[in-house]
Parts: C-alpha cells; structure tokens; sequence
C-alpha cells in the first residue's frame, strides 16, 4: 500500500502539471500557434530522452510503440487543440473527462473483465464534477469539436490501456521517448501546413516553450508513464482529472477567473470521485 500511494501521488504530479499548460499558452506563447505549441512541446522532449537512453524498441515491439506514440501524443494532442479551439465555456473539458469511463470500456471489451460498479459510478461522478466546475452557460455546441474531444479521449483511454497490458522491454524514460518522437513526427506536417512560421520570439515566448517541453513533455510524461506501469489504467486515468482542477484553480489565482458555489461544489466531487476510481480500483486487484 505505500509503494501503490507513492506511485499515486507521483503520477498525479504529471496532470497538475499539465493543468498548467493554458496559462502558459495566454500568458507567455505567441497567439495562434496550438500545432507549434504541441510540436515544440514533444518533439525536442522525444529526442532529448532518446539520446539520453540509446535504446531501441526490440523487433517485434515497433509496431505497438509507434500505435502508442500515435495515440497517446500525436492523435491525441491534435485533437485536444482542435476541440480546444472550436468549443469554449469548458465544453472540451468535460468531453475529455470521459476518458476514465472508456478506460473501463475497453477493460471489459477488451481486457474481457468487468470493472467493480463502483468505478463506473465514481467515473460517471468524475465527469458530473468537471461539468459543475467548468461548464458555463455561453458553451457553444460544434460538431466538429464535440467529436474531437471524444475522439481524443478515445485515443488517450485506449492508450493508456494498452500501455498497461502490451509492455514493451523498455525502460520508462526510453519508452516515454519513442512515444514523444513518434508523435512530435505525427504533428510535424501538421503544424507545418496548418500554421505560419514562428516569428522572432521573446524572452517570454521560450521560457514558455521551455517550460512546455522539460516540465509539460518530458517530466510530466515519465511520471504519467511510470504511473501506467504500477496502476491500474482507470486509476491513472481518472488521475488525469487534476489537470483540469489545476488550471480552474490557476484561473482563479492569476487571471481573475470566478469561483461561485456551484464550480466550488464540482471541484469538491472531482476530488471525491478520484478518490473513489481509486478505492474501487484497489479492492478490484
């Protein structure tokens, strides 16, 4: 129980961290730029570690890290921004929120085991508490937004399952790595055809990047991963829901951002509900 509590409160620091990414982008990144961001943010991360490690997938692995560098980073981070951009008043937020629900999805489709009942319920509570916190009555309903939220939650759930039940042999700086890489490649022609060039950048702008890229790729993944490799996938997942805590609550300290009773009320059962994913998951094993 402490080895699982440890690795519980090291894998919650990879979403807090994440929560941060928003008042990074307005406060300190040039408008405009969401594929450039995610690029920068990943790809120099991946290439940093790879040269850290030096190790390659063995033969037969190649084909389940490259589907896990797709959906974990590149699918993933490309619809994030795409949903980020189209939907607003926290809509995004609670669509991704689903993702622990679908982690227990594809543990019975896939993994063919039925989830405790208490884990659906406490995920469907996870979501419930995301839309008290974050969702306003000015959110605006686009298709295309709506399914790339859910398409990105999808990705990031099916992801983090087989992360969990198709190890590879490598260490978790050298997979976290190879999943970055992958995805920085993946969002590379994207961001290239999508977005123009950079401009000159400030002081401002590439601490900005910098910090994206050492804190918001390469600590905050290796700890994400690691976590995968000691958790259950749902309870890791459902981990995944401090990160939109962090930036309401970040929100609130630094850009002004209102808290009334109801956002108060949604962030006390996000909490609870996290809590709960955990406590089900643990009689569950």
């Amino acid at each position: 129980m402490p080895n699982r509590t440890a690795a519980i409160f090291a894998t919650a620091l990879a979403p807090l961290i994440w929560g941060s990414t928003y008042l990074v982008i307005t406060e300190f990144l040039p408008p405009n730029r969401p594929f450039t961001a995610a690029l920068i943010r990943v790809l120099p991360a991946g290439l940093l570690l790879l040269a850290w490690t030096r190790r390659l997938p063995r033969r037969g692995e190649w084909g389940i890290v490259a589907l896990l560098g797709f959906l974990n980073i590149g699918f993933f981070q490309a619809m994030l921004f795409v949903a980020a951009y189209r939907l607003l008043g926290g809509l995004a937020a609670v669509l991704s929120s689903t993702q622990t629900l679908m982690v227990l999805v594809f543990t019975w489709l896939i993994g063919k085991t039925m989830p405790p009942k208490a884990a659906w319920g406490w995920a469907a509570a996870c979501v419930a508490g995301i839309a008290l916190l974050v969702l306003s009555p000015q959110a605006r309903y686009d298709t295309l937004g709506i399914l790339a939220a859910l398409a990105g939650a999808a990705a990031m759930a099916l992801g983090v399952y087989l992360s969990k039940h198709r190890r590879t042999s490598l260490p978790v700086l050298a997979f976290t790595g190879w999943q970055l890489f992958i995805g920085g490649l993946c969002l590379l022609p994207v961001a290239l055809l999508a977005e123009p060039p950079l401009e000159t950048l400030s002081a401002a702008n590439l601490g900005g990047y910098l910090y994206l890229c050492l804190f918001g790729a390469v600590l905050a993944y290796v700890l994400w991963f690691d976590g995968i490799a000691k958790l259950p996938p749902a309870a890791v997942s459902s981990l995944g829901l401090l990160s939109p805590v962090c930036a309401f609550v970040l929100g609130w300290l630094f850009l002004g951002q209102g808290m009334d009773a109801k956002s108060l009320a949604g962030f006390v059962l996000v909490l609870a509900s996290i809590f709960g994913v955990q406590r089900s998951t643990v009689k569950a094993t």
